[in-house]
């Protein structure tokens, strides 16, 4: 079957908008061509720094014919109906429809409309122009003096050619003839910039690739990335180091250049005494250069990587030195930043931070500091840190953001406040909190376990938190500016994988007392919020505003822990059925309940007892909607001793204890002893509704054992809301 090539031929494409591009193309084109009824067999999409271009395979010469029958209006209707009949058919008389009989409706008239399948480079023609014109690019531009004229065509750069050939491998494919803003559809592409810049008449795919390799073009991104990983290691090797590898800066060095030439540079050893993430960081940001390093030692040799685009004559002496010069500058400033820096004390450098403003409505980065160092200081015997070392850690924090090597390089932040930290004697603790207050900072990133490092990462996330939750800058369906959300999860992840237990709900309440102040509050929460305090009788026992925006906070932290869980495997109706009558806000002791909860559910006396629950719920249900009253009293025992059947008192003796022992090991964080003592019901359970009728004949009699019923739903939410477990 035919295929299509598609290239579009443009100046530099920046290279973290290749590969998306590169999809974004393949589709908008196949999507388009689906929704027209043309399938392909495959298709695949390329980019190089100036170009996109799109393969597909298997494409048919034509759509299908299309045969629709269209039933119209009965013989003899009136002549608008007819006309209007004819006009929808596409019919010039009413001659050209057929008549057909229907024993209940008589005759009346079908349309049978035929359309030939279009021909293919005919929709493509129609589809393509449509597409490239609005292509998603995230940035765009206009162009020459047809930039001026209105719907003149926006292109991350300046587009110079079109290529789009259509036909099978057996015969010379057409070009499909279409125009973009006076850039007709063709058959010519050019090879590489400087190494080639020829024009190249291209047919279809087959001869595409081969003939843009021939012109030192490699239009494959992973090929390219194998190519520079590949010579990278060999070259390494052969110097006896090994390639610092980084797949973000391999997939950036793919996207700039089309046929890659490895080489190797070096620096003085002198600059090695920077610490090796600043050199790593200045050759890696301002040239895109790979580091290498000495497997022996593990310590970073006085050479690197580079990839330029050019085979030149001279072996890339020339291009080696270019890079040398400027790597050289590089790391002198660097090395400058550094001696710099170490002249001022961490704790000097606070003062600074008052020029510093966090949020125009949560002051400046001095302020929050405060706050995290109180909040670190309060948290730090919870998580078992030394209260001084945790208040330290966290008024230290900070203090590196007004570092000239952070201003240079702020990705470096918290790594330069360690690494000064150490160097003027702080406590080990202490340095590595700097560091590692802003961990995790996703979910393959590493969690701190050291308390003090806990604590400060706790405090400096809390903090964020419930700041912008006192100025309800909360985040709104896919909008987070403030990674809100990540904030939430890391102190998740701080909280489950160092297994510490923290009540949120007071740290949290707290904190936003100290923050009444600057409150903002959306008026239909406030609405809300003043409802419910006029439904309280007592003053006393009023709740604020603190209240019910660490309401609206732990809410979010529930909303965030279901998604942790359900990325690892747990069942959203167990976590759902624990969170909803967990009056607890320790998450640590919630997820241990949900574990058990889940391990006992696996077990013949959990299935058997959920099966239990379920069939007195359900009695209950029906028994109370027909009656118009609930039966939540307890059962009374005297009427169980007089008329009870043998199988309910023992049930009734069984629910009682097993209600005390399920309470008290839930009080003492014992979740699987609750799931026991649960465990023991599944016999009382399975006898009471084998040998007893609950629906007695003597009215008090079947009350007291729908009470009974009742009592074994009670029994069950001592652990969890068994009405949201599925399945």
């Amino acid at each position: 079957m035919p295929d299509l090539l598609l290239e579009l031929f443009s100046e530099e494409i920046p290279a973290r908008m290749q590969r998306r591009a590169a999809e974004d193309l393949k589709k908008l084109v196949t999507d388009a061509l689906v929704e027209r009824g043309f399938l392909y067999e495959g298709a695949k999409a390329f980019a190089t720094p100036r170009r996109l271009a799109l393969h597909i395979a298997g494409l048919p010469v034509k759509g299908q014919d299309v045969r629709e029958e269209r039933k119209g209006p009965r013989v003899g209707s009136p002549d608008a109906a007819i006309q209007g009949f004819l006009k929808g058919a596409g019919l010039s008389s009413i001659e050209q429809a057929r008549i057909e009989s229907d024993p209940k409706k008589g005759e009346f008239y079908v349309a049978v409309i035929e359309k030939p399948g279009r021909s293919t480079p005919d929709v493509l023609a129609e589809i393509l122009p449509a597409i490239i014109k609005t292509f998603p690019w995230p940035k765009s531009m206009r162009w020459g003096a047809a930039s001026r004229e209105p719907g003149s065509l926006r292109w991350v750069r300046p587009l110079h050619s079109i290529v789009c050939t259509f036909g099978p491998e057996t015969e010379d494919p057409e070009v499909v003839r279409f125009n973009v803003d006076g850039i007709a559809s063709g058959d010519v592409t050019k090879g590489h910039r400087f190494l080639a810049p020829g024009e190249i008449r291209v047919k279809r795919f087959d001869d595409y690739a081969p003939a843009l390799e021939r012109a030192k073009v490699v239009i494959d991104t992973d090929r390219r990335k194998d190519m520079i990983l590949h010579d990278a290691r060999d070259l390494a090797f052969a110097q006896g180091l090994e390639l610092v590898e980084d797949e973000g800066l391999l997939e950036e060095v793919a996207g700039l250049v089309e046929w890659p030439v490895v080489l190797m540079g070096s620096f003085d050893e002198a600059f090695l005494d920077i610490p090796p993430e600043v050199i790593r960081t200045t050759i890696r940001a301002n040239q895109k250069c790979f580091v290498l390093r000495d497997p022996g030692t593990g310590r970073l040799a006085n050479k690197f990587i580079l990839v330029s685009n050019l085979v030149a004559s001279d072996g890339g002496r020339t291009i080696v030195a270019g890079n040398e010069r400027v790597v050289r500058a590089r790391l002198s400033d660097a090395k400058f930043f550094w001696e710099t820096d170490q002249k001022v004390k961490l704790e000097d450098r606070l003062e600074k931070l008052k020029s510093i403003v966090f949020h125009e409505k949560l002051g400046t980065q001095y302020e929050r500091v405060e706050r995290i160092a109180a909040l670190a200081k309060e948290l730090a015997p919870i998580v078992g840190a030394d209260p001084a070392l945790a208040e330290r850690a966290a008024r230290l924090a900070k203090a590196d953001l007004v570092t000239e090597m952070v201003g240079e390089f702020p990705e470096l932040q918290g790594l330069m406040g360690r690494y000064y930290a150490t160097l003027q004697g702080e406590h080990a603790s202490v340095a590595a909190a700097i560091e590692e207050h802003y961990k995790p900072l996703g979910p393959s990133d590493r969690v701190p376990t050291d308390p003090v490092s806990v604590a400060v990462a706790l405090a400096d996330k809390i903090d964020t938190l419930v700041g912008f939750w006192a100025i309800d800058e909360k985040p709104t369906g896919s909008k987070d500016p403030y990674a809100l959300r990540r904030a939430a999860l890391g102190v998740i992840r701080l909280l489950l994988e160092n297994k510490k237990n923290l009540q949120l709900r007071s740290v949290i309440y707290n904190a936003l007392q100290k923050l009444e102040a600057i409150f903002v509050v959306d008026p239909k929460s406030l609405e809300a919020a003043q409802a419910k305090l006029a439904e309280i009788d007592d003053p006393a026992e009023k709740p604020d505003l603190s209240y019910f925006k660490t309401q609206d906070l732990l809410e979010f932290f529930a909303d965030r822990l279901k998604v942790a869980l359900r990325d690892q495997g747990a069942r959203h109706d167990l976590i759902d059925a624990v969170l909803s009558l967990s009056g607890s806000s320790d998450l640590l002791m919630i997820v241990r309940r949900v574990e058990a909860l889940g391990r006992f559910l696996d077990t013949e006396d959990g299935r058997n007892l959920l099966a239990g629950y379920r069939r007195a719920a359900n009695i209950l249900r029906i028994e109370e909607k027909k009656d118009g009253r609930s039966y939540g009293e307890a059962p009374d025992l005297e009427i169980v001793n007089a008329q009870g059947q043998i199988e309910e008192k023992a049930l009734v003796v069984a629910l009682d204890g097993a209600k005390r022992e399920a309470a008290a090991a839930v009080e003492a964080e014992d979740f699987e002893g609750a799931m026991r003592a649960l465990s023991r019901l599944r016999q009382p359970v399975d006898a009471f509704f084998d040998k007893v009728t609950v629906n007695a004949e003597d009215p008090a009699l079947r009350a007291n054992r729908l009470r009974l019923l009742n009592s074994i739903r009670e029994a069950t939410r001592t652990v969890a809301d068994f009405s949201r477990i599925e399945g």
